[in-house]
Formats: structure tokens, sequence, C-alpha cells
């Protein structure tokens, strides 16, 4: 599933330059940016921008070398390592999440951001619509899936399990069928100053901004939901819109806020 955001065109002009103009890029996928995120083609990239690498669809910054690449890889080592020994049905995650209670839940991922939490769930059964308001990274999320089409450890499950929609969080949790659960990840101050950040962290900092809507994303979520509603919190952090859960589950770095509406 696929959405145009025309509105989200402004911020990508503002935050990620565009699409750097390379010989190796295929006709294709050029026009599917176009059309389907507002990303155009440009001849020369300042600051972030968007580049053809290997084969791959990859965020960069002009003058940050080693910032590295930025991508969507669920075939990557790291993805690959977590999904099959990370700890599965044991993850915070999926205990917050509930696939170790019910098989096949559908869950919205409104947040999805690199899709490493959403790949997680798909993994252990969940079915996830990822949804994402920023051109840049749901391009990212978009070759990824095009990518994990075409190798022979993901084709069998992971397109059928994972779908993107190109929205604002609050709009999709308006229009989209009411999911079991829906999975907030919202965008969060760092407490370490700038340079202690991690790379990829600093890079969503720059591009994807924060999220000022994130206690309305709450309301929608509590309100779509027919099970449960999960935030992903940093261990320090308050109670999204000061919303007291039914439980909380501790993560390695974070903590899952779990807000129960029904039995799984």
């Amino acid at each position: 599933m696929m959405t145009d955001l025309r509105a989200n065109t402004d911020k990508l002009n503002q935050q990620c330059s565009g699409l750097l103009s390379d010989p190796e890029l295929p006709a294709e996928l050029i026009e599917a940016l176009r059309q389907q995120f507002g990303i155009n083609l440009v001849s020369e990239a300042a600051g972030w921008h968007l580049a053809w690498q290997d084969q791959q669809l990859v965020l960069r910054h002009r003058e940050l070398v080693k910032q590295g690449d930025i991508l969507v890889d669920f075939a990557s080592g790291a993805a690959t390592y977590r999904r099959k020994f990370g700890g599965g049905k044991s993850e915070a995650i999926a205990k917050a999440v509930g696939v170790t209670k019910k098989a096949g839940l559908t869950v919205i991922d409104a947040t999805a951001g690199l899709g490493r939490d959403a790949l997680v769930l798909a993994s252990l059964g969940a079915s996830v619509t990822l949804v994402e308001r920023n051109p840049a990274v749901a391009a990212l999320l978009w070759d990824g899936l095009r990518r994990a089409r075409l190798d022979p450890e993901l084709l069998d499950w992971l397109p059928a399990r994972l779908s993107l929609v190109f929205s604002q969080a609050t709009d999709a949790l308006q229009s989209l069928p009411a999911p079991d659960v829906v999975y907030l990840d919202p965008m969060f101050p760092a407490r370490e100053k700038s340079a202690a950040v991690k790379k990829e962290m600093r890079a969503f900092h720059d591009v994807v901004g924060a999220d000022p809507d994130a206690d309305a994303l709450w309301q929608g979520a509590y309100a779509l939901a027919s099970k449960r509603v999960v935030v992903k919190r940093p261990g320090y952090a308050g109670f999204l819109a000061g919303q007291k859960p039914s439980m909380s589950i501790e993560g390695k770095n974070n903590r899952f806020d779990v807000y129960v509406k029904a039995a799984l």
C-alpha cells in the first residue's frame, strides 16, 4: 500500500536536496521516486541527499564523509543476526507487542524510521504496515522492500508481511483499517551533546526533525488499535502524552510502555 504525500515535498527540499544524478540509476527507479515521494534528480548534492551506490538507494551528507551511508537493508548482517539470534519472542519488543500471545498479529508501525523493529515483528509472524512521513526515509524503506523481493532468504515471507504507507502518521491513524496493535517510536531529543549522538540518530534529527505531534499520535493510536498501543521510549523519558501505561517492559536500552485495550 502506497500513497502520495505532496505536502512533504517542501520539507524534503529543505532537509534533503534530492536524488543525485547518476548514469547507473535505472529510469524506472527515478520515475518511481518522483511519482511516489516527490523526489527529483539534482546535478549537485548540497548537504543531505539521496544517492545510488552498489545498486542501493542511500542517504548521505556531502560534507560528513565519516558519517557513512544510511540505507534500509533487511538482509544486512546485523539485521539477519538480530532476526536469527537476537532473542526472537524473548525480545522486549516482542513481549510488548504481543507476538508471544497471538499468531499473525496486525501492527501499524506509525513511526517506521529504518524499519528495524518492524523487521523483528514481521520475522515473528506479524503483518506490519510501515507509516513514514518523511519522503527521503520513505524512499529508503521503499528501496529496502524492493531489494527484499530479490533476496532468496526474504522473498518468500517479508514482502507479504511488510507494507509501506507514505503519510503523516496522524492522517494514517484516521484512515487505515484498525490493527491489533499500533506501535509508536517517536523522535525524542537526545540528552547527549550532538557530537556524542549515534551517527544515524544525528542524521535522523537533521533530516526528519523532531516529532512535535508525538502526544497527538498517542490519541490517534489508542482510538484506532483494537488490542493495544505500544510506545518505545528512552528509559529517562516520561510517558507519552502523560498517559500512564498498563505495564512497561524494560529493554536493553529502552522502555516499552504498553496500553492494553483488550486481551489478545
